[in-house]
């Protein structure tokens, strides 16, 4: 195992980006190069920062404050109530955690969710809030979650691909000579 991996694998994995970097991975590239501190992950709190400092003959520092404070673990909770169908939920969503469909209520998977808060910010609607997580079922585990997000992250990319792709061959079309000549 590289010193990345050992890195990451020590991270909770919840891809919330409250490190300041877009997800587990990224952050832990940044703290094998030495331009992150170990202290910027919320989710993983002081027990995560403890092992970080072993793992990489740092000391232990608290967590940094603008960063969030740890807390108990929580899950995003859709109000079927106010939930209007928007869809804006879903993309954000590191694990692909929420299910819905447009003009339907979405639903928050709970053995999946990580609790990061990306569904909160952009929801029209303010449907979504995170409340305390249930003893049962228990939060996915790390490796689940790293897993779910290297999904999401290709499925993204490979429709940002098939999109551009798309997009091109219609630009040829639209300049092609109109009387096939």
């Amino acid at each position: 195992m590289n010193r990345v991996e050992a890195i990451e694998a020590l991270l909770p994995q919840t891809q919330c980006t409250r490190c300041g970097y877009r997800g587990c991975r990224p952050y832990a590239e940044a703290l094998a190069h030495g331009s992150a501190d170990i202290n910027q992950c919320p989710p993983g709190g002081a027990a995560v920062i403890g092992e970080l400092a072993a793992l990489l003959g740092r000391a232990p520092l608290p967590l940094d404050p603008a960063r969030g404070r740890e807390g108990p673990p929580r899950l995003a909770h859709i109000d079927a109530q106010t939930c209007i169908g928007c869809a804006k939920c879903l993309p954000p969503c590191p694990v692909d955690a929420i299910i819905g469909a447009r003009q339907q209520l979405h639903t928050v998977v709970t053995e999946l969710c990580t609790g990061c808060e990306l569904c909160i910010a952009p929801c029209p609607v303010d449907c979504i809030t995170l409340v305390p997580r249930p003893a049962v079922p228990l939060p996915p585990a790390p490796s689940v979650n790293r897993l779910r997000y290297a999904a999401h992250t290709a499925r993204l990319e490979r429709r940002a691909r098939e999109r551009s792709s798309l997009l091109a061959a219609r630009k040829r079309l639209a300049g092609a000579d109109p009387s096939g000549a």
